[in-house]
């Protein structure tokens, strides 16, 4: 299997919204954005997949030295030998790889959120990172384009932490702010034990309409010249939003279900909105 088949198998395997967007893209951009999302996958994995804190630390602390291998030119694994070739045709500086590392890692070390401003690192790191990178693979002449990718990538994560309510809370992770929690009147253990209310509908509505205006946010800030270059997040974008409405219509069944769409109404959406874009 070659590195590129292995990062394709990585992103197909996990069933992503994210897999849908790079299915309209040239060869050399599919081929480094598949590698970038492999590459995040792979570091996610080691958090949520392994129980035992310390062996997550050192596999993470490998993942550091296989970046810097990466640099380089002395790459090991089948996702940083597909990154090899990205680098010779994108700009993806180290920092921001590292930072992604670093923000898995953010799992180990915090599981609760004082309030919002708190949480936005964690977000920065984990979801607006991979939006920079990305907005580098799919091509930009405006640097305000820049702002619209972090923008949406925060977004992203909003929506991730909506729909992953009940699952995170069950394995000890409540993203959701403290401040906010104890605003509506939820508790910790109304997450964990799927307990269902007026209070938490009305929390998660709060959260959705964060979301919402994050994305109208970012939006705002695409440059028209860049719209083209940037189908690709514009499909991921729709995707989410689709699936925050349809949480929405499912009256908030967050706790207890993971809400996604068919892999049919993705693929519409996805070649819907490559084509009006």
């Amino acid at each position: 299997m070659t590195p590129d088949q292995y990062c394709q198998d990585r992103a197909a395997q996990s069933g992503s919204s994210f897999y849908y967007s790079f299915m309209f893209l040239e060869p050399p951009r599919r081929q480094a954005i598949t590698a970038l999302y492999a590459f995040c996958r792979e570091v996610d994995d080691v958090v949520d997949e392994c129980p035992d804190a310390a062996v997550s630390r050192a596999k993470l602390a490998w993942w550091r030295s296989e970046v810097q291998a990466l640099y380089e030119g002395r790459a090991s694994h089948p996702v940083t030998q597909a990154l090899t070739v990205s680098l010779k045709h994108f700009y993806l500086p180290r920092e921001q790889l590292l930072e992604i590392i670093d923000g898995m890692e953010m799992d180990l070390d915090q599981i609760r959120y004082d309030d919002f401003k708190a949480l936005n690192l964690y977000c920065y790191r984990v979801a607006s990172v991979v939006g920079l990178l990305a907005a580098e693979i799919f091509g930009y002449s405006d640097r305000l384009t820049l702002k619209y990718a972090h923008d949406l990538g925060l977004a992203f994560q909003l929506t991730n932490i909506i729909r992953d309510v009940g699952e995170d809370a069950r394995r000890g992770r409540i993203y959701l702010p403290q401040d906010e929690l104890s605003r509506f009147g939820v508790e910790e253990e109304d997450l964990v034990q799927a307990r269902y209310s007026e209070n938490f509908r009305r929390l998660m509505e709060f959260q959705v309409e964060r979301a919402r205006a994050t994305y109208q946010q970012a939006f705002a800030q695409l440059p028209a010249a860049d719209r083209k270059a940037q189908r690709a997040g514009l499909i991921m974008a729709a995707i989410y939003r689709a699936t925050l409405d349809e949480i929405v219509r499912d009256g908030f069944r967050v706790l207890d279900q993971r809400i996604s769409l068919p892999p049919l109404r993705k693929l519409w959406l996805a070649g819907k909105t490559w084509v009006a874009a």
